[in-house]
């Protein structure tokens, strides 16, 4: 099989692909011939050694990807070969092959490959801290800050769909007017416009939703109403924010990490019934992911560029040929 190979920490540009064997079976397992997998920031930290996890050498990145089973354990009840699936693997999902664990594989029916490789992280993320961490309640106010990436553009659809009002902030009016297109009731350029005062404008809000951090995060913080609850999602723009504590302290406001990764791993029957909620959503058309383009996965270095240079509006695709 074909791989993105990384032999060594170093930038995401340097990285090849490879020929890897093929792993054995394992039970507990299926073999998934991959169509398309999904790029996250946490894939280009990953590859850099700047993430907190730093998996030993040599690896595949990826950790979601769409394809069909060509094999499965004895113990897989619920698949067969020639079903087209999705799947959450720890790392691998960046080639042409990859083994993963039956109780993070599901059904997509005929959902396209792109579009499914794309949903498991963004929506999973956006709904567990929405739904788990947020307690986002019908009627409250969501601030989105980067609401045109990847898990940004999929909180905005998922708080719409809990009934709140969503507020996406953005750095564009180009990717403002794709939060519009995606529900989105009020816009909020933060490159040319006040975060704070435009938020008090809007009579601030009850829960934030922050996968960006640096300079946005405390001036955001600062229009909270009581009992809000600050989500951190990740740091997109660069640095960890500094948060003054007696912010927390003023207005009993809540300040909850959100690492969806390790609470599947911890909860998966909760992690089956949200993704079976989010599929429910999509079938519905509550929910339209986007995808802001697809790269061969030669082209994985494009691809990160797409990211990092935060030109991405919706998701970033990586095909296999």
């Amino acid at each position: 099989m074909k791989a993105l190979t990384v032999n060594a920490f170093k930038p995401y540009a340097e990285h090849k692909v490879e020929e890897q064997p093929s792993q054995p079976m394992k039970p507990g397992h299926v073999r998934i011939d991959v169509k398309a997998a999904g790029l996250n920031f946490p894939d280009i930290l990953m590859v850099e050694g700047k993430y907190q996890i730093r998996p030993p050498f040599p690896f595949t990145p990826g950790s979601e990807c769409a394809g069909i089973v060509t094999e499965l354990a004895d113990d897989v009840p619920h698949l067969k070969v020639g079903d087209r699936v999705a799947a959450m693997v720890m790392n691998g999902a960046f080639a042409s092959e990859v083994l993963a664990p039956m109780m993070v594989t599901w059904p997509i029916g005929d959902m396209p490959f792109e579009t499914a490789a794309g949903m498991a992280l963004v929506y999973g993320t956006s709904y567990y801290g929405l739904k788990q961490r947020g307690q986002l309640q019908d009627g409250e106010t969501l601030l989105v800050l980067g609401a045109a990436g990847g898990v940004g553009l999929a909180a905005v659809e998922l708080g719409k769909a809990m009934g709140a009002k969503v507020i996406a902030a953005a750095s564009t009016a180009e990717k403002l007017a794709v939060c519009s297109e995606h529900g989105a009731d009020e816009l909020i350029n933060y490159t040319s416009e006040d975060l704070k005062a435009r938020l008090k404008e809007l009579g601030g809000c009850d829960v934030i939703y922050d996968p960006v951090g640096d300079k946005f995060a405390e001036p955001a913080m600062r229009t909270l109403k009581w009992y809000g609850r600050y989500l951190v999602i990740g740091f997109a723009a660069g640095e960890i924010p500094k948060i003054p504590l007696n912010l927390a302290l003023l207005k009993s406001i809540d300040i909850r990490g959100v690492f969806w990764g390790t609470w599947t791993m911890k909860s998966p029957k909760e992690h089956q019934a949200n993704m079976g909620e989010i599929l429910g959503m999509y079938k519905s058309g509550k929910i339209k992911p986007r995808i802001s383009n697809t790269y061969p996965l030669e082209e994985f270095a494009r691809a990160c560029d797409e990211l990092t240079q935060r030109r991405a509006m919706g998701k970033v695709i990586l095909t296999m040929g």
